[in-house]
C-alpha cells in the first residue's frame, strides 16, 4: 500500500499547482499575495492557494473580499478550493462569513496508475471514449441525470478540449444508451492525471461499471507514462476506490460565491 504521507506530498508538489500554472485557452491568472485567481471568459473562476497561505485575521479577511470584489465587478461566480490540511485553520470559517457557500466536501484519494488496469467486463455494457459531438451531448445528459444538476459547462468543456489528447472523455453504454460518464485529465508536465465524474445511473449500478470506467482510464494513464491517478471523492465511490487500492490523503472542500 503507497505512504498516505508520499502521495499527498507528491499531490501538492505536482498535481495542485497545476491548477493556476497549467491553463486551457481563454483562462488568465493573476496572483493576488498568496493565492491565484484564474479567469475565463464564459465559464466561473477559480481561487486557489499552496497548503498554508501565510495570512490570517484581518488581512486573511480582505484577500477574501479583493477576490469577491473583482469577481462581481465581472458579474461572475468563482469557487475558492480548499483542501483539510491547509492553513489557517479558519480559512472555511472566514469564507462563509465573506458569502460563500460550502458545496459539499469530497475525499481526495490517489493510486498507482499501474495497480489499476485490470480489465473489468460487465454484462451488455461497452466501456469506448467518446467519438463526436453525439457522444459528448449524451454524455452530459447522463451526468446531469445522475447529479441532479446541468451539466451544460461539461459540454462546452469536452467540445473545446476535443483536440487536447490530455482529456479523453470515456462512457459505459448499453443498448446504445449512455449509462455512465466518465473522464481522464492528465496534468502536463507531472506525474498526475485525474478521473472525474464517473457517475452511473440508478438501475445500472453494482454491476461493476464503475470500477470499469477506472480501469479503462487507468490503462490511458499508463500508455502516457502517468504514475499517479486523483480523484475527488463522494462517500458513494470512496469505498469502492479504496478496495481498489486508492489512499486517502486529504479532504477538498469548494466554496462558491454567485452574483
Amino acid at each position: 500500500m503507497p505512504d498516505a504521507a508520499a502521495l499527498l506530498s507528491a499531490f501538492d508538489a505536482q498535481a495542485r499547482p497545476a491548477e493556476w500554472t497549467v491553463l486551457d485557452p481563454g483562462a488568465e491568472v493573476h496572483p493576488d499575495g498568496p493565492v491565484f485567481r484564474v479567469s475565463w471568459p464564459r465559464r466561473r473562476g477559480f481561487v486557489g492557494g499552496p497548503p498554508d497561505l501565510g495570512v490570517t485575521g484581518r488581512e486573511l479577511d480582505a484577500l477574501i473580499a479583493r477576490q469577491r470584489d473583482f469577481f462581481a465587478a465581472r458579474d461572475q461566480g468563482f469557487e475558492w478550493k480548499t483542501w483539510g490540511h491547509d492553513t489557517p485553520a479558519d480559512l472555511p470559517a472566514r469564507l462563509v462569513a465573506a458569502g460563500l457557500e460550502s458545496e459539499g466536501r469530497e475525499t481526495v484519494l490517489i493510486g498507482l496508475a499501474a495497480e489499476m488496469t485490470a480489465e473489468v467486463e460487465v454484462d451488455g455494457v461497452v466501456v469506448r471514449e467518446v467519438a463526436d459531438e453525439d457522444d459528448v451531448r449524451r454524455l452530459a445528459a447522463t451526468a446531469t441525470e445522475v447529479f441532479g444538476r446541468g451539466h451544460e459547462w461539461l459540454v462546452d468543456r469536452l467540445l473545446e478540449a476535443k483536440d487536447d489528447p490530455n482529456v479523453v472523455a470515456v462512457v459505459a453504454e448499453a443498448d446504445g444508451r449512455v449509462v455512465s460518464s466518465s473522464r481522464i485529465e492528465v496534468v502536463p508536465g507531472t506525474e498526475f492525471a485525474g478521473l472525474w465524474g464517473g457517475g452511473t445511473l440508478a438501475e445500472w449500478r453494482g454491476k461493476g461499471i464503475y470500477r470499469a470506467l477506472v480501469a479503462y482510464r487507468a490503462r490511458l494513464a499508463v500508455a502516457r507514462g502517468i504514475k499517479y491517478l486523483q480523484v475527488d471523492a463522494s462517500e458513494d465511490s470512496r469505498p469502492i476506490l479504496e478496495r481498489l487500492g486508492f489512499v486517502a490523503v486529504t479532504t477538498t472542500t469548494g466554496y462558491a460565491w454567485s452574483p
